[in-house]
């Protein structure tokens, strides 16, 4: 499942926040998403942490309004992040597994989707591949929204920093 998806709210809060240190998925990936990486001989050992670090930000419901964003997506709205991608760095082919999700609502049978929304206009070098797309030249708010069987690369080849939305829940509809 997927769509392209466009919402209008104030993104200052998001751009402006303070980013933790860095982080890496490349572990989840070489262990939890073998059957992606079999075609292609195996999970590239040239992605290390160097390459594919991520700043990302996990925000509160008091932190910002989850009911907003719910209803501008059609989303139950669970989790909410920022990502802050430094130029050189990319998030290797994977697809969303929603783990955390999974383990809050074991008993779920409702789909399970995640928004992906770009904080601002797109900048030269920054892409996001789903599928056989490639993704470019997008506007502030435009995105995306998903399941778990959409494959997707996100990189910062360019030479600014790339800023993106996760809002994950459970699709209303």
């Amino acid at each position: 499942m997927h769509k392209s998806v466009y919402i209008d709210i104030n993104y200052d809060k998001f751009l402006k926040a303070d980013y933790p240190t860095p982080s890496t998925c490349v572990n989840h990936q070489k262990n939890e998403l073998t059957d992606i990486h079999q075609e292609y001989g195996g999970f590239p050992e040239s992605y290390v942490f160097e390459n594919t670090r991520i700043h990302q930000k996990f925000w509160e419901p008091n932190e910002c309004d989850f009911n907003e964003l719910g209803e501008k997506l059609g989303i139950e709205v669970i989790t909410v992040s920022t990502i802050m991608q430094p130029p050189g760095n990319t998030i290797p082919l994977h697809r969303d597994t929603f783990y955390q999700i999974k383990k809050r609502y074991p008993d779920n049978t409702r789909t399970i989707v995640r928004a992906n929304i770009f904080l601002e206009d797109w900048k030269l070098g920054h892409f996001l591949q789903y599928d056989n797309v490639v993704d470019s030249h997008w506007k502030q708010g435009d995105g995306h929204i998903w399941d778990s069987t959409v494959l997707h690369i996100g990189a910062n080849n360019g030479m600014q920093n790339k800023y993106t939305l996760q809002i994950s829940g459970f699709l209303l509809s």
